[in-house]
């Protein structure tokens, strides 16, 4: 992705070295392996799982790579910022700019304080996205995505879910968690996670019209989709799979609803709640 030397975002927090008194989540609920398929890996709502953990007590210093990638994922949600204004613009809405926060170690959000364990999510309750930006580093090496745009990726599936919140689908998914079974909830929240890989898809999509994709990056981006599919993270990390607990879909879904956001680059097709099979 051609990045360097381009505008960053101004909505950029910075709280890495803080922390929030040492707690961060590390375990909890049906154990500590479910509890990563449904908050880590891009989209999960670590509300569900607050302040549980231990003490996080280890300093953090700066190196030159997390300068670089604190760097990039500025420009990116700039450039998501530059999409986004437009395609709302094009719909008759206004858009709001999300603040991406930058932590490690843990973090306190509106939806409660989670870890670095957690990776990256979107928090609806302040509007804010978080990101340790050493789940890059877990994306290259245990899940095999490298690349800058498998970086890119990250942050526009959780601006994805920004977009979800402010056209009220977020709304709609914290209710349904009332009237449904677990079972149930989970397929609803498939189709969630789902439409944010679209809309990651969609803005990659005016990306390559802004002439800012290089050779591969489609494929890092397909990739990165792929890695990090229910049925991929189970069978990696129990070695088998539990479809019924599925929260993000398949790897093979996931990598078909961000490429079908990246051929339309529009809103309209995108209404995973609808399709019969997702």
């Amino acid at each position: 992705m051609k990045w360097k030397g381009r505008r960053t975002s101004s909505n950029v927090e910075d709280r890495r070295g803080r922390g929030v008194g040492g707690k961060t989540i590390v375990g909890g609920g049906i154990g500590g392996i479910i509890i990563l398929l449904i908050v880590t890996f891009l989209g999960g709502n670590p509300g569900d799982f607050v302040n549980m953990g231990a003490e996080d007590t280890a300093p953090y210093v700066e190196t030159e790579q997390d300068k670089e990638r604190a760097e990039f994922v500025s420009v990116v949600l700039a450039d998501t910022e530059e999409v986004w204004t437009k395609v709302f613009k094009e719909e008759g809405l206004t858009y709001e700019e999300p603040t991406l926060v930058l932590y490690s170690g843990s973090v306190e959000s509106a939806c409660g304080v989670a870890g670095a364990a957690v990776g990256p999510f979107y928090c609806p309750g302040d509007q804010k996205l978080y990101i340790d930006l050493s789940f890059y580093d877990e994306l290259q090496q245990k899940f095999q995505a490298p690349g800058d745009f498998a970086m890119a990726y990250v942050v526009a599936h959780e601006v994805g879910h920004h977009v979800q919140t402010l056209l009220g689908n977020s709304q709609k998914l914290a209710e349904q968690r009332q009237n449904l079974s677990t079972t149930e909830y989970n397929k609803y929240q498939v189709r969630f996670e789902l439409q944010a890989d679209y809309l990651a898809g969609v803005w990659a999509h005016h990306a390559q019209g802004m002439d800012l994709l290089e050779e591969g990056d489609l494929e890092e981006a397909m990739n990165a989709a792929s890695a990090v599919g229910d049925d991929t993270i189970q069978k990696r990390s129990q070695g088998y799979v539990v479809p019924d607990s599925f929260t993000h879909g398949t790897s093979e879904q996931r990598k078909e609803w961000f490429y079908k956001g990246f051929e339309a680059g529009n809103l309209k097709e995108g209404d995973t709640f609808k399709v019969k099979n997702p």
